[in-house]
C-alpha cells in the first residue's frame, strides 16, 4: 500500500519537527518513515494533525515496515498496543 500525504502547512510543520534533517517536503514524500519518527518523536498534536489524513491502519502498517535505529522500546511497545498488535515484535535491526 502506498501512502500519500499532502504537503500542508500543518504536515510540513509536523515533519520539520519530528525528522529534523531532512527538508520537510522530502520527509513527506516517505510517509512510512515519516511515521516511524513521528511515532517516537511526534506530540500528541502531531499525531492529531497526522490522523487527519491517516487511519490507524496505517499507523499499523507502519510498524510493520519500520526501519531499523528509528524506533525506541518505549514507542516501540506502546503503538504496538494502540494498533492492537500485542505482544510487539522485537525492535527491528540493522543487518550488516
Amino acid at each position: 500500500m502506498t501512502l500519500y500525504l499532502p504537503k500542508t502547512p500543518a504536515l510540513l510543520k509536523v515533519a520539520r519537527r519530528v525528522v529534523w534533517f531532512k527538508k520537510p517536503e522530502d520527509t513527506l514524500e516517505n510517509p512510512n518513515h515519516f511515521l516511524a519518527y513521528l511515532m517516537t518523536y511526534g506530540t500528541q498534536e502531531d499525531i492529531k494533525i497526522v490522523r487527519q489524513f491517516l487511519t490507524l491502519k496505517d499507523f499499523s502498517e507502519a510498524l510493520k515496515q519500520a526501519p531499523p535505529g528509528i524506533f525506541d522500546p518505549r514507542s516501540w511497545t506502546y503503538w504496538h498496543l494502540v494498533c492492537h498488535q500485542d505482544p510487539p515484535p522485537s525492535l527491528p535491526k540493522r543487518t550488516f
